[in-house]
């Protein structure tokens, strides 16, 4: 479960590094679509939302997670969109009551996705779109790569693998094959490539040490001030004081439910 002060070094060390390049992306794509009502998942602390309202004023925005300390930290940075707690394989919402779902960086984390896109295509009206991004292969984001080396050189016996798990986990053949059993069709996908730019190496060890799920796998190795301390002196010594980027990638996806049987 995320805790109130994991969500507060998620938005404060990693939402302007690493998730508002890909969030500007993903609202402009949604805009393209100029959705009336709008269903975001796993929303966080809000930072699609935010894009999302910027390029959509008079569009009516949902935004929701799962977990509770997110959604108080995104209703206060968002106040001008709808938030609920909500559980994607469940959704509160009626058949056919919006015309786009969006989610950034989320569905990796769905415990059961092929129920959790029936449910998207039963809240889509005829015609909606479900778009949403997920990342590429950890080879291929610099910086959580560097991440993953340094905790493996702290804990060799035992280092933790969050980020390779889930985050990275989730690969182009499963996410059509998930889909295509949502029946959901007119599949789109795209990788995108953009730099994660940073302050310092300080700021993404704490961000990635105490604003994600590996904050729980480190606390039960070892010590996590050190071991922060440890994953920042790693990162600096790969990209230099001072400022970081690093390239990502990250795969961007459209499906139509027009094109689904009925």
């Amino acid at each position: 479960m995320w805790a109130e002060d994991m969500s507060a070094a998620y938005d404060e060390y990693l939402v302007p590094a690493v998730f508002r390049p890909y969030a500007d992306d993903l609202a402009s794509r949604v805009a393209r679509h100029r959705p009336g009502v709008v269903l975001e998942l796993a929303a966080g602390t809000g930072v699609l939302t935010q894009t999302m309202r910027a390029r959509l004023p008079g569009t009516r925005i949902t935004a929701t997670d799962l977990n509770l300390a997110m959604v108080e930290v995104g209703s206060a940075k968002v106040p001008s969109a709808t938030w609920r707690q909500a559980d994607a394989v469940q959704l509160p919402f009626g058949d056919a009551s919006v015309d786009l779902v969006a989610c950034q960086f989320g569905v990796m984390f769905f415990p059961d996705r092929p129920a959790a896109y029936a449910e998207v295509a039963r809240v889509l009206r005829p015609g909606g779109y479900f778009v949403f991004n997920c990342w590429g292969p950890l080879a291929t984001h610099d910086v959580e790569a560097a991440v993953m080396a340094a905790l493996a050189e702290i804990f060799p016996d035992d280092p933790p693998s969050f980020l390779a798990r889930v985050p990275h986990g989730y690969g182009v053949d499963t996410v059509a094959a998930d889909l295509t059993a949502a029946r959901f069709g007119d599949l789109r996908v795209e990788t995108v490539e953009l730099n994660c730019t940073a302050r310092s190496a300080g700021d993404l060890a704490r961000g990635y040490c105490r604003g994600t799920p590996l904050r729980p796998e480190i606390e039960t190795r070892g010590d996590l001030d050190a071991t922060t301390r440890a994953v920042a002196s790693a990162l600096e010594r790969r990209f230099g004081p001072g400022p970081v980027v690093g390239r990502m990638s990250a795969l961007v996806v459209s499906a139509d439910i027009g094109s689904r049987e009925s």
